[in-house]
């Protein structure tokens, strides 16, 4: 029988009766247990990234699909490679139960049909070329796990990323990872431990990425959007610190060129 450890009850009792730095103190001890968990994950987060990775070089896409919280944290990822990485915003994208406007107010039921997940993958013409990760706290989301089933009878690569040891959604990926984080300090609540493992690891994922796609010089962003004041800013000092110029003579030459790599390039 599946156990859903990220249902079990919580190790503290009485939350309504501590104090302001009790409840903050108790969140931050279990917080502290996430990275942790993640650690002995590591071997299984880098096959998927080695996989995503291949697939990314050859031209192909990398999905996030979820609902609820994982959902949301999949599309957050996805949309923050295009301004820290310079990549198109057709290159890792992130679809959730109940479409976008799910995002902001809860759609009641959508993660609980089937084959809507495929239904949402087919209209952005998915194929084998690009690969799917499912997230899921629990790993037990009917749109998750039978999103991913579908895939795999399409001949499509798969991963998940899930909080419950042999969760259903694992059995559908050909590279799943399950961060054991534990119960959460509010029972059930997933957008809190779960939620957290999630997001670090979806991190994990696309930073290491973008690096071996090329997108990060030494340390640093070079393609990043040149969005504000403050990246713009941050660029020049790039700029100033790989060349001999001066701010203003690298700042204008950013905004030439439009990226840290060829302002660098055309010094």
């Amino acid at each position: 029988m599946f156990n859903k450890i990220t249902e079990s009850s919580s190790l503290y009792c009485h939350l309504d009766q501590m104090s302001t730095i009790e409840l903050l103190a108790n969140i931050n001890k279990e917080d502290q247990k996430v990275a942790l968990c993640i650690k002995e994950q590591i071997s299984a987060i880098e096959r998927l990234v080695n996989v995503i990775y291949e697939k990314m070089k050859e031209g192909g896409r990398l999905f996030y699909i979820g609902a609820g919280t994982s959902g949301r944290l999949g599309i957050v990822d996805a949309s923050e490679c295009p301004p820290s990485f310079g990549v198109p915003h057709d290159w890792v994208i992130g679809i959730m139960a109940g479409g976008d406007s799910a995002m902001r107010k809860a759609v009641e039921f959508a993660e609980d049909d089937p084959h809507q997940a495929w239904k949402d993958l087919q209209e952005y013409q998915i194929d084998e070329g690009d690969i799917v990760v499912g997230v899921a706290a629990s790993g037990s989301t009917p749109y998750v796990v039978s999103g991913l089933s579908d895939c795999r009878q399409n001949r499509i690569i798969t991963g998940s990323i899930s909080c419950n040891p042999d969760a259903p959604v694992s059995a559908q990926a050909d590279h799943p990872i399950e961060v054991i984080v534990g119960p959460e300090f509010v029972t059930g609540s997933t957008r809190m431990k779960s939620g957290t493992a999630q997001k670090l690891v979806l991190n994990m994922i696309s930073t290491s990425v973008m690096i071996k796609l090329g997108r990060v010089k030494d340390n640093r962003m070079v393609d990043m959007q040149l969005s504000n004041n403050k990246l713009v800013d941050r660029g020049t000092k790039m700029v100033m610190s790989s060349t001999s110029l001066s701010y203003e003579q690298s700042k204008k030459l950013l905004l030439k060129h439009g990226s840290v790599r060829e302002a660098i390039k055309h010094a």
